[in-house]
């Protein structure tokens, strides 16, 4: 216990004067524990000191027993040791007699070997003599076999005679082979019909030298039988590039002809495969050589042909001593570049394609496991292929350049024949010229594909690029076109552009054709990526075009909005004209209202049905960014507004609000409503607004103005004054104390830059120097800058995709002037 829980327990013990009296007792108890607790470690100290002890006697006792132990051990080796030299000395002369034995087995067995090898060696000797090539083979393996006994003996001087003579033997076997295939194919063979029987057995003897003497052999025969061929094509009149294919003709011949006699040889042996080689090589240093010295520039058509006959050529050989190695069949892949079928068909080509690589495998691992290969067909696996055609990859410039010629003027030629229309009925609303450019694509693809896939593929593709970059230039050429401006200046866009019902249609299809564009050039480049060699394949690119595309579509949609602006034009004037300041009652919604409805209702639905949604959502959020902006800044082009007539006003603007919330249902593309309706709500809300400060009481107007519009500018508000109707001398006092308590926002806006209403249409734009200062530039007229806004810089030049990036992003921009130039 510590200090303070002692005095604690005896506070309790003794709480009272009166219970000191217990005080004896309890020392007492405490003195006979104290002699109890000491007993005890008396008695445990006793008990550790007997222990101690009786260690100390174990421990003795212990090493006592090693000590014996390693005594009776050293006793045991002792005695081992002298068993072992009596047995040494037991078995020392049964060990004499046992060598002994096994040195006379091996001397006997060597000499009855010996005996066997030198009758061998005369036998052998006999035959080589008589050319007995069928028992001198078997007689050679014989030799050998036994002649490997004694390598050991290689310095023993019989050995050594026996081992020259064999040599010996050996090279006249081979000049006697060699004699007699120097007759093949001299016609001696159908004088002397067993001289073929007699090659034949010759074959066997060469198996039984060394392998070095087939190869000189083989080598010697194709070399013999390729002379007649050297001979007749590097003549004057056969050594052209028109008479290329009478070469493959001849060896086919050849081959042909000599089937039969050539079956003296081994299967193994593979002769018709090794003369194949042979002459691939040598025609190709003979085409090569025709190609470099060629004085005037190849015919298209003659090479062309020439080519294909040697990839034809190149091809058999591949399926005669290929060994079966299936080749790539692309023919299909290119067929399905930019092709539309419905589900079924897909599901359907796709279980067939897939199917037939299946059963190919199957087929492959039978073979594999069963071993059945034709060990007649030689090489397999060897790849024939641009053996010879690889030589003609640096002469093939012509052809590239009549290909390209010959799709540019298809192209040309699908442009002029295209009616800008699409057939009813059709699913897909593209152009006629699109698809048709692409089969022509495809067709000098394939054609291509039959001739090369190395350096001439990777040059048509770079073909293929320009000839669509030349379509995407013809659909972009066909847009409308307006009048310029400072839209055209700060935009990249016309200004002004006038489109019929007809054209609004072909520029759908024009967005729908670069849309296809897009996607099967994506296509044709990962086709040709597994076409081509892997060494081009990194360079297969087909971006470029497709921004080319992308570029188109942007333009498109833009000029579809442009158009559509333009036909509001009549419509913003007439809500000019409106004589606001007479109006006596509230009615119906104005005219020029009716005018927009009418305007939407005759294109909406026609370009929902020929957009597909992401466009047509394009579509929208352009114009509900242009019409809005443009309606709240016509507002300030009418002349003086009364409560009547800003109240009219309110139920047109809202009139034309619900006109454009109702565009996605009129166009029956629902999907794009939810985004859509938020974005119109949003810019049409500002002309909503602009109209409640109008209608405000005078003591209330720059209050209310603060709070609609905290970004609001002086002069913005003094125009909202004016559209009231006040005096200058009463518009004075109001704006000082809407200065003295101070805008939400200083700094210069677009509409603050409006000049007065004016009846009549406003002066020509002003040329902008630096379209980058367009946000803050003063212009003359409220609907260019109006389309400025809308359609934001850049838009002619950029891609699709980046510019709908951009675009979105500018919309939810709160902070600084260019909110309201740029409020796409």
């Amino acid at each position: 216990m510590d200090k303070s829980s002692a005095l604690e327990y005896i506070n309790q013990m003794f709480p009272t004067e009166a219970s000191l009296s217990g005080v004896e007792p309890l020392m007492q108890k405490i003195q006979g524990e104290i002699r109890r607790v000491d007993a005890s470690i008396l008695s445990a100290v006793r008990q550790q000191s007997n222990s101690g002890t009786k260690a100390k006697e174990d421990l003795a006792d212990a090493t006592r027993a090693v000590e014996e132990l390693s005594h009776k051990i050293q006793e045991i080796k002792s005695k081992a040791e002298q068993s072992e030299a009596m047995v040494q000395e037991i078995c020392r002369d049964i060990k004499k007699l046992d060598f002994a034995k096994k040195n006379i087995t091996t001397t006997i067995t060597a000499l009855h070997r010996l005996t066997m090898l030198v009758s061998a060696v005369e036998q052998l000797q006999v035959m080589a003599s008589k050319r007995q090539y069928k028992e001198a083979a078997a007689q050679l393996e014989a030799v050998n076999q036994l002649n490997n006994h004694f390598e050991a003996y290689r310095d023993v001087p019989k050995i050594t005679e026996l081992r020259e003579k064999l040599n010996n033997i050996k090279q006249i076997l081979k000049s006697h082979v060699f004699s007699d295939f120097s007759s093949l194919g001299t016609g001696k063979e159908t004088e002397d019909t067993n001289l073929l029987q007699q090659l034949s057995d010759s074959c066997l003897v060469v198996d039984a030298l060394e392998p070095s003497v087939r190869e000189e052999l083989v080598n010697n025969f194709c070399s013999r039988e390729l002379t007649s061929y050297e001979q007749i094509f590097e003549g004057a009149e056969l050594a052209k590039l028109d008479k290329t294919e009478r070469r493959y003709a001849w060896i086919k011949r050849r081959i042909r002809t000599n089937e039969e006699i050539w079956k003296i040889f081994p299967a193994s042996w593979h002769v018709p495969y090794r003369l194949c080689i042979q002459f691939c090589k040598q025609t190709r240093k003979q085409v090569e050589y025709i190609l470099v010295n060629m004085k005037e520039k190849p015919v298209v058509a003659i090479l062309l042909l020439a080519l294909q006959r040697t990839v034809e050529f190149e091809k058999e050989l591949e399926k005669k001593f290929g060994g079966g190695v299936p080749t790539k069949d692309i023919e299909d892949d290119i067929e399905e570049i930019g092709t539309w079928e419905d589900n079924s068909q897909n599901i359907s080509k796709i279980r067939k394609k897939y199917e037939k690589k299946f059963a190919a495998n199957q087929e492959s691992e039978e073979n594999e496991k069963t071993g059945n290969k034709d060990l007649s067909v030689t090489g397999a696996g060897f790849n024939f292929r641009g053996m010879i055609s690889s030589c003609f990859e640096p002469h093939l410039t012509p052809y590239i350049e009549l290909e390209e010629k010959t799709l540019m003027d298809d192209l040309e030629k699908i442009v002029q024949e295209e009616t800008w229309d699409i057939e009813d009925g059709s699913q897909n609303n593209v152009l006629s010229s699109s698809t048709q450019l692409f089969s022509n694509i495809k067709k000098s693809l394939k054609r291509c594909n039959t001739l090369s896939t190395n350096q001439t593929l990777f040059s048509l593709f770079k073909v293929f690029q320009r000839v669509l970059k030349a379509y995407a230039t013809k659909l972009f050429g066909k847009l409308p076109k307006g009048g310029t401006g400072i839209v055209a200046a700060a935009t990249g866009m016309d200004g002004q552009i006038k489109v019929s019902e007809r054209d609004e249609k072909v520029i759908c299809y024009i967005v729908n054709s670069a849309e296809y564009c897009h996607k099967t050039s994506g296509e044709l480049a990962e086709n040709v990526a597994e076409i081509i060699d892997p060494h081009y394949a990194d360079g297969v690119d087909m971006s470029e075009v497709q921004d080319e595309f992308s570029a188109v579509i942007t333009k498109a949609l833009v000029t579809l909005v442009l158009g559509l602006e333009t036909k509001f034009d009549t419509e913003m004037a007439a809500m000019t004209r409106v004589l606001w300041s007479t109006l006596e009652s509230v009615g119906d919604q104005s005219l020029y209202v009716n005018g927009i409805n009418t305007i939407l209702s005759s294109s909406i639905p026609v370009l929902g049905k020929l957009l597909t949604p992401v466009y047509f959502q394009f579509f929208l959020d352009k114009l509900a960014s242009s019409l809005g902006p443009r309606f709240y800044a016509n507002i300030f082009r009418c002349k003086q507004l009364s409560e009547t007539g800003a109240q009219q006003m309110l139920l047109d603007t809202q009139a034309v609000k619900t006109i454009l919330l109702e565009i996605p249902s009129l166009a029956r593309q629902t999907s794009t409503a939810a985004s859509y309706s938020k974005f119109v709500s949003r810019e049409m809300s500002r002309a909503e607004a602009l109209l409640k400060v109008i209608l405000s009481p005078i003591d209330s107007v720059a209050d209310t103005y603060r709070a609609l519009f905290p970004e609001g500018t002086p002069m913005e508000f003094q125009r909202i004054l004016e559209l009231k109707g006040l005096k200058k001398a009463d518009q004075q006092s109001i704006l000082d104390d809407f200065n003295k308590h101070g805008p939400g926002f200083t700094q210069p806006s677009v509409t603050a830059a409006m000049p007065q209403p004016m009846p009549s249409p406003p002066a020509p734009p002003l040329a902008i120097t630096n379209p980058a200062t367009a946000a803050g530039f003063i212009a003359n007229s409220e609907d260019v800058l109006t389309r400025a806004a809308a359609l934001g810089r850049g838009a002619a030049s950029t891609g699709f995709k980046k510019f709908i990036a951009l675009t979105e992003a500018a919309k939810d921009r709160k902070d600084g002037p260019l909110r309201r130039l740029f409020n796409a």
